[in-house]
């Protein structure tokens, strides 16, 4: 069992990356059910709907790609810190590395196409 107390960088411990992906992951989920009250009150008509509906999938669909984003980051983390215990070597390997450094270019990429759309993110 890992030791979630452990720092991994800076001073951010595997226990704080954990509850950041769990405290957003719930922030988000009440963002997009209060999003969807209020655009509720909006929808008089079916060409509402057809506007309202996609708008609302695409940030579900957005939040769902940077929440997966994370919980690949954690997994990396926490094999490097399972390898530790047992190799005595914790340090991220070149193929986890160059993980970490894909998911966070695509991350990047991804907020940079959120704030072009006009797409607020939190």
């Amino acid at each position: 069992m890992p030791n979630f107390d452990e720092v991994v960088f800076g001073k951010k411990t595997f226990s704080d990356i954990l509850k950041e992906i769990y405290d957003r992951s719930a922030t988000k989920e009440k963002q997009i059910n209060d999003l969807i009250v209020q655009l509720q009150d909006l929808i008089q008509n079916i060409g509402d709907a057809t506007m309202m509906v996609p708008l609302i999938a695409k940030y579900m669909e957005l939040t769902i790609k940077n929440d997966d984003a994370l919980i690949k980051m954690a997994n990396i983390v926490q094999n490097a810190i399972n390898r530790g215990k047992s190799t005595g070597d914790d340090s991220l390997s070149d193929a986890e590395r160059d993980q970490l450094l894909e998911l966070a270019q695509q991350s990047i990429a991804d907020k940079m196409v959120q704030n072009s759309k006009g797409i607020a993110n939190s």
